[in-house]
């Protein structure tokens, strides 16, 4: 026997969830009682007839009340044989307080000492930059007892440490559990020339002689001369023809080289700015689903660059799926800018300089430009544009022993 009224009742697992019984009810005129219960709106579902007295149903709790009125009213016998839903659960649970708060307390703390930063390890640094590091990580928030999820992810930290220190090449930074590994490459300092043997200095590249400087050698060409690759230039030949000295040639030879560069510009380029405003926010991630804690303003740009980092929760050495993200959305706007033919040759001339600047010694001088060939074509400013450098151009042979004092003037490399 089941009953019905009202159509479906919609929220019957809401009232489940907030509690209800199972009533077990022995005696006569059973349908009487039920009929009177459904006269009072009395919610009831699961009606099953055991025998002509005995019949079993399910109700909320809340309409309890209503049962025991109904009763008065006819000789049956009531029995509540099953109680459930979340204030019988939690009745349960007040019994087993001291273990359930002993369990989060329990898991709490692992997590805790899960994600915290129990050693930092330094390799490769000398013991005064290994110092320096340990200080600047300190000042990074990377330090022993400190949570993980709180610092920058290795990456950042990376590049955080590549700026602070220039005498170093390269530093790797990864987190293996709960320590920190740190790997320095630090900078190689010029050694000590070892004591060379007798050698000649020939040219290295085509140029034309602007000065020279010679500290050891004899010199065999003059300012203004022109020079090949592997013409000799100071002679590590010295003293009488008849009684010649070798030694190791030594000098700085200036000679005016040529580089030819080429160039392309846009006349019509769009890029994006940052405006400078920004939106933070924080969440935690479990799974696939987001939640969020911290900034929840829904305010859009039009354009938006956005920058996340997860920090993963760890339960010993097992990462958890659940993470702290951080987001910063960064407003951007798109700009255009067209450039006349004119100011797109300055720009164009300006970034064949800077690409040659890094391309020739540190010591050499761009003293001279000259554009050979300019063209626009396919919205783009072409330029072929010629420097004049002047760089040292010295480059040591060695001298075989048995060489004789009358030596060619040009030296195979």
């Amino acid at each position: 026997m089941k009953c019905k009224w009202g159509g479906e009742m919609k929220n019957l697992w809401l009232g489940k969830v907030a509690g209800h019984i199972t009533v077990k009810i022995e005696g006569k005129g059973l349908e009487r009682l039920i009929n009177k219960l459904i006269r009072e709106k009395v919610r009831i579902w699961n009606v099953k007839r055991h025998n002509e007295e005995l019949i079993t149903f399910q109700m909320f709790i809340k309409d309890v009340t209503y049962l025991r009125e109904a009763v008065h009213y006819h000789r049956v016998k009531v029995r509540f044989i099953k109680k459930a839903g979340l204030p019988f659960y939690i009745k349960r649970m007040k019994k087993n307080t001291g273990f359930f708060i002993g369990a989060v307390i329990a898991m709490a703390m692992i997590l805790i000492l899960s994600n915290m930063i129990w050693d930092i390890q330094i390799k490769g640094a000398s013991p005064e930059v290994e110092y320096k590091i340990n200080n600047q990580l300190k000042q990074l928030g990377v330090k022993k007892g400190n949570l993980q999820f709180l610092i920058d992810d290795p990456l950042t930290l990376q590049r955080k440490l590549s700026r602070m220190n220039e005498d170093i090449t390269w530093i790797g930074v990864e987190l293996k559990g709960t320590t920190y590994h740190f790997q320095v490459v630090e900078k190689e300092q010029p050694e000590e020339q070892e004591k060379q043997g007798p050698q000649h200095i020939i040219a290295k590249k085509e140029a034309v002689i602007v000065d020279y400087f010679v500290e050891k050698g004899q010199p065999v060409i003059s300012v203004h001369d022109f020079v090949k690759p592997g013409q000799l230039l100071v002679s590590g030949i010295i003293g009488k023809e008849d009684e010649p000295e070798y030694v190791s040639a030594k000098g700085e030879i200036l000679g005016k080289t040529w580089y030819d560069t080429k160039v392309e510009v846009q006349l019509q380029n769009e890029f994006e700015l940052l405006t400078g405003k920004e939106m933070k926010k924080t969440g935690i991630k479990i799974g696939d689903y987001s939640i969020p804690i911290w900034g929840l303003k829904k305010e859009q740009y039009k354009k938006e660059q956005i920058e996340s980092d997860e920090t993963y929760l760890k339960f010993f050495k097992w990462s958890l799926p659940i993470a702290f993200v951080k987001t910063t959305i960064r407003e951007v706007e798109t700009h255009e800018k067209t450039y006349t033919e004119k100011e797109a040759e300055k720009l164009a001339l300006s970034i064949a300089k800077k690409d040659l600047v890094k391309s020739i010694p540190k010591d050499a001088q761009i003293v001279g430009e000259k554009v050979l060939h300019q063209k626009v074509e396919n919205g783009k400013l072409k330029l072929l544009i010629s420097y004049d450098v002047v760089e040292n151009i010295a480059k040591a042979v060695p001298i075989h022993p048995k060489e004789k004092k009358k030596e060619k003037t040009n030296i195979p490399n």
